[in-house]
């Protein structure tokens, strides 16, 4: 009889700790906390990897493995006090649009969808006219995490918009670029000498070329760099001995609608921290109209190879492959 009562008194919990006002509060993998002084956010695990998403901003907070956070997280966002670190998601064109701080940095609202799954929606934004709608996906195992980012035109008007990531990670490190061979730019990059003038005839020490990437030794001599390479990943060598890859999809025949028709952009300061921008085709959206983009990250353990000439590209791209193989399902 005792275990009996028990067994009830479980399950009656675990009703309640489920299922609030029709609202899922947690399932296998994924529930509701307060992480890093932030209210509401909502850990997603698996047996090796952590993910932590918070509503302000929409964004991911934590990306860890073996306790190990991929993602730059400033000291006042690790300590409650506001701020705009580690994973965050945005929309351009950003010298077209308006400036959307609802969006950018507002509170989303955030929902358990089900298996380490979760969804956060931002409110209206009446400067654009969009809503975002963010997914989040992290497999059973390993470190796959997928965001999917849907964009809603909410105004009476026809509008452009396109995906832009913005994510932060550990400064110092390494990119590698893989570019393609239909390059509209000399030397397969940009860059932004200032506000207004984008260099298509770069040189700097810290950018090299070898083998079709392109590699990015930081800080460079200007900040921001820019890609028009249809490959669709990047990787990212860390000095705690990461590496993190991040894919995602290309259009060849769909129009880029930054300044310099960018697929990727990086933005690398003399910092703590480097950016790491993947960028969506345009998007023509009439009035109730949505356009979605996916984006796919995986980290993994690596030993920093201490300097761009010591990367070895083989071994990187065969370990790229290994951890994007699409038969492993998420």
């Amino acid at each position: 009889m005792k275990s009996i009562s028990i067994i009830r008194v479980i399950i009656a919990l675990g009703i309640c700790f489920s299922i609030k006002n029709n609202t899922l509060l947690a399932a296998d993998g994924a529930k509701k906390l307060k992480a890093f002084g932030h209210e509401n956010c909502i850990e997603l695990k698996n047996k090796t990897t952590r993910v932590i998403l918070a509503p302000s901003g929409g964004r991911v907070l934590s990306y860890e493995i073996s306790g190990v956070n991929t993602l730059y997280l400033s000291k006042s966002d690790s300590e409650g006090k506001g701020g705009s670190s580690a994973g965050r998601f945005d929309i351009g064109p950003e010298r077209v649009l308006p400036r959307h701080e609802l969006l950018w940095s507002g509170t989303y609202k955030g929902e358990i969808t089900g298996t380490r799954s979760a969804k956060f929606t931002s409110g209206k934004d009446a400067a654009t006219g969009f809503q975002i709608i963010r997914e989040f996906k992290l497999a059973s195992k390993g470190t796959h995490l997928r965001i999917k980012q849907t964009v809603v035109n909410i105004s009476n008007q026809t509008n452009q918009v396109c995906y832009w990531c913005r994510t932060f990670v550990h400064g110092k490190g390494i990119c590698v670029v893989p570019v393609t061979k239909h390059s509209r730019m000399p030397r397969k990059h940009v860059i932004y000498e200032n506000g207004t003038t984008i260099n298509f005839l770069p040189e700097d020490e810290k950018i090299t070329q070898r083998d079709g990437y392109v590699l990015v030794e930081g800080p460079p001599r200007k900040p921001k760099l820019g890609f028009d390479s249809k490959s669709g990943w990047m990787a990212y060598f860390m000095q705690n001995d990461l590496l993190f890859v991040k894919q995602w999809p290309t259009f060849p025949k769909k129009p880029y609608n930054e300044m310099a028709g960018l697929t990727l952009s990086i933005w690398y300061p003399d910092g703590p921290m480097c950016e790491l921008e993947p960028i969506g085709p345009q998007e023509i959206l009439k009035p109730g109209e949505k356009a979605s983009f996916t984006e796919d990250w995986w980290v993994a353990e690596q030993k920093f190879p201490g300097d761009a000439k010591s990367v070895n590209l083989e071994e990187l791209e065969a370990k790229v492959k290994k951890l994007t193989n699409p038969k492993k399902s998420i």
